[in-house]
Formats: C-alpha cells, sequence, structure tokens
C-alpha cells in the first residue's frame, strides 16, 4: 500500500471505532473490555506472523521496548478512551483525540529533529483553537462534572498515546518490524490492563450479546489489527509528525457517526471548533500525490 492508501484506511476504520467503543459499555468493565480487546487482537497478529513464518525472536532490550510501547499505546491509553466515552459524546472524543496530530508533532522534533514547516505550525496553531473551542463549557456537552472528568481522561488518553507513537518510531527505527512489534506490543498491552484489572478488583465478566460481541470483533480486527498495522507503517514511512495528521481527518468520520446514532446535539461552538480543526488539516497534509506515496 502507498502512503496515501494508509493514511484513508486508518482515518476510516479508526472513525468508525470511536462509536464502536459505546457498544462495549454494559455488563462489562471498560478495562476488562480493554484486555479482551487487545488479547484478541493478538492472538490474530501472532496467528498472522506466525503463518507468514515472520520473525518472532528478539532480545530482552528490544523486549523491553516493545512492552513499553504496548503498555502505553494498546494499555493505558484505550482505558483512558473507554473510561472518557462513557462520560462525553464519541465525536467530541475524537475531536479532542485530534490534539495527537500536535503533540505527535512537537514530539517529533524534540525528539528526532523533525523540521516543523512554516505552514505545519498554522495548521497546528487552527488545530488546538478548535479542539479547545469544543471543549468550552457548554460545547455540545453540559459541562457537568462528569464530562469534565471526561475531558481530563480524554485529554490524557491524547498525550500517552503521542508518546507510544514516538516509542513506536523509535522502535521502527531500531529493527523491529511493525506486525510483529504489534503483535507483541498488543500482548503486553493486555497483560497491563488485566494485570490493572485484577488488582483493581474488576470481574472478568463476558457480554454474549450480539451487539457486544459484534463490537469487540470489529474493534479487535479492524480497530486493532487493521488500523495500527496501517498507521505505524506510516509512521514509520514519514514520521510520528505528519502521520499523526491522520487524526485530525478522523472527526470527520467519527461526528457523522456520532450525529446520526448518538443524537450529537451541533452548537455552534462545536461546528466552529471542528471548522478550525478541519482547516489546520488542510494546510498541513501533502498538497501534492506524489509526496503522499513517497516509499521507505
Amino acid at each position: 500500500m502507498n502512503n496515501l492508501s494508509l493514511y484513508l484506511a486508518s482515518v476510516l476504520i479508526w472513525g468508525s471505532t470511536w462509536l464502536a467503543i459505546t457498544y462495549q459499555y454494559g455488563k462489562v468493565a471498560p478495562e476488562v473490555s480493554v484486555t479482551y480487546r487487545f488479547a484478541l487482537a493478538a492472538a490474530l497478529l501472532m496467528g498472522w506472523c506466525l503463518s507468514r513464518r515472520m520473525k518472532m525472536k528478539f532480545s530482552l532490550a528490544q523486549h523491553g521496548w516493545i512492552a513499553l510501547q504496548g503498555a502505553t499505546m494498546f494499555g493505558a491509553n484505550y482505558v483512558l478512551v473507554y473510561l472518557a466515552e462513557q462520560r462525553i459524546p464519541s465525536g467530541l472524543m475524537a475531536v479532542i483525540f485530534s490534539l495527537l496530530a500536535v503533540l505527535n508533532l512537537l514530539g517529533a522534533r524534540a525528539f528526532f529533529g523533525t523540521r516543523i514547516a512554516s505552514s505545519a505550525l498554522i495548521g497546528t496553531a487552527l488545530g488546538i483553537a478548535g479542539v479547545a473551542l469544543v471543549c468550552l463549557p457548554g460545547a455540545s456537552f453540559q459541562g457537568a462534572a462528569s464530562s469534565r472528568t471526561g475531558l481530563a481522561f480524554a485529554i490524557a488518553a491524547t498525550v500517552i498515546s503521542s508518546f507510544s507513537n514516538l516509542l513506536s518510531q523509535r522502535n521502527q527505527r531500531h529493527g523491529i518490524p511493525v506486525m510483529q512489534g504489534n503483535a507483541y506490543g498488543m500482548l503486553y498491552g493486555a497483560a497491563f490492563v488485566a494485570i490493572y484489572c485484577l488488582l483493581a478488583g474488576r470481574a472478568f465478566t463476558l457480554d454474549l450479546s450480539i451487539r457486544y460481541l459484534g463490537s469487540l470483533a470489529f474493534l479487535s480486527l479492524f480497530g486493532s489489527v487493521l488500523a495500527f498495522g496501517a498507521y505505524l507503517t506510516l509512521i514509520g514511512r514519514i514520521g510520528a509528525g505528519r502521520a499523526g495528521y491522520a487524526m485530525v481527518a478522523i472527526p470527520i468520520v467519527a461526528l457523522a457517526l456520532s450525529t446520526t446514532f448518538e443524537g450529537l446535539h451541533w452548537e455552534w461552538t462545536l461546528a466552529a471548533g471542528t471548522a478550525l480543526c478541519l482547516g489546520g488539516n488542510f494546510l498541513v497534509l501533502p498538497k501534492r500525490p506524489r509526496v503522499a506515496r513517497v516509499e521507505a
């Protein structure tokens, strides 16, 4: 797949997973659902890697870096996302998560010396302003204590996710392939959350409804295996800074689905904030297809 195809796959799949996460709530604790999701995804990806006879042996040091990436990217990050979406609409969660683009850009500059173009700086400013606008009190949610808690969880998840993206870029530069790294990373992430569930007293119950099992299958296969494979491959090719701007386009899909299925109420702050985010996206995305198709 060329870089443009990887970008579109990430946007379309992840844009729909925000709504799918809401189908996980009910009988099963959010943290337990995260454990199930990435344990299943790890099993699927491990099986695929083994069937293709891919290299699955890594040094102890490499496993340490993979475990750190897994605990942040597939563990703490998603626990916070699931907790946030219990309190705020999925579309708003996606808009807040688009700050990942800004954090990735700044992190890539700080840790890898990636140059920041002037247009990207303008786009960054627009993205921050847009997210701030939709998060103002009364912007599409009531500003109750639970909503403020959800907002805090969403911001924390975004920060942790950006850190894990930089870890992925570092790991790929040190010879850890995307698919095998994801397989082990998801396994480590699921184990990390499972240990947390045991310590926190979360019961490992299972909801056998079609709604729960269907969303779990979708999130595990498409939202975890396929989308992460596409996105982390993109990070390895063009860097976390530029790849992170996929997170600015994802709210378009997520907001449309949230409006249709969750009855998300559009106030002027949400509309204006989303427009600012999209404006920033147009500024920072490659303007010509040939740029998007640069191969590693």
